[in-house]
């Protein structure tokens, strides 16, 4: 009978062990564990942005042309250039994303003057023109940049762009020589514009001054096609009809400084 009471009494103890067990297994197997949240890297997408630069031009023409060169003796160009020039210009664009960004600029490629001068054979003697005029551009192109990534604020990139240019020759002069006797001549030709196809490579570096605010230093190369005067007249006796002096191929290396301000 003894015996029976103990057996009892270690059942009753060995059941309500077990149930105080069960619930801390329990609460080991099933308790959630503890994961924390990292919230994602937010995609960086672009925003608009305004633009303006000021810089300055370094021009150069290809050749020159008159419908007279076609029947002058032994013409020789030896010198055509124009003088370095300012250049200011504006215009908005969109930063698709940290690596390309897209804009459209409006320029307006300051006045700069023009020397030229030929000699051409009269008989067994040299003859010479010099010619003088100015000339000024307006610009509109469409760009696309590829920015090459941020190194300490710095951000070097590379671009194209293809447009339009307005190029305009006046104030035009002819001063030479002509004739047996060697009598000065001088000629004149009113201004006259044309619009051409105008295409740029670009390169240089932004330095962000601040989250939305960034410094540009920049360099292109512009193909501007071509530009001619107006009909080229004697001061002194009628001139020739359709005889304009052309400008053919107008390139450029161009220096400029520049903002970029992004509105978002």
């Amino acid at each position: 009978m003894m015996m029976l009471k103990l057996a009892k009494l270690l059942t009753t103890v060995a059941t309500l062990a077990f149930a105080a067990a069960v619930p801390a297994v329990g609460a080991d197997l099933y308790e959630p564990p503890v994961i924390e949240y990292v919230a994602p890297e937010p995609v960086q997408f672009g925003g608009w942005y305004l633009r303006g630069h000021i810089g300055m031009s370094n021009q150069k023409v290809g050749s020159l042309y008159n419908v007279l060169f076609d029947t002058t003796t032994g013409l020789n160009v030896l010198d055509k250039n124009f003088e370095a020039g300012p250049t200011f210009g504006a215009g908005v664009g969109y930063a698709v994303n940290d690596f390309l960004r897209v804009d459209g600029i409006v320029e307006y490629r300051g006045e700069v003057g023009f020397h030229g001068l030929d000699t051409w054979m009269d008989g067994t003697t040299t003859r010479y023109n010099n010619y003088t005029a100015k000339k000024s551009e307006w610009l509109l192109m469409a760009n696309a940049y590829a920015d090459l990534g941020e190194f300490r604020g710095v951000v070097p990139y590379i671009g194209a762009g293809i447009g339009a240019s307005r190029n305009t020759i006046h104030s035009f002069r002819d001063a030479g020589t002509t004739g047996p006797g060697g009598s000065p001549t001088l000629a004149y030709a009113d201004a006259a514009s044309t619009w051409n196809l105008a295409w740029a490579v670009h390169a240089g570096v932004g330095f962000k001054a601040t989250d939305r605010m960034t410094i540009d230093l920049g360099y292109s190369y512009l193909d501007l096609g071509h530009a001619r005067s107006g009909d080229i007249r004697p001061y002194d006796g009628p001139g020739s009809i359709d005889n304009p002096m052309h400008f053919r191929k107008i390139t450029s290396h161009d220096v400029k400084l520049g903002i970029r301000y992004a509105l978002n």
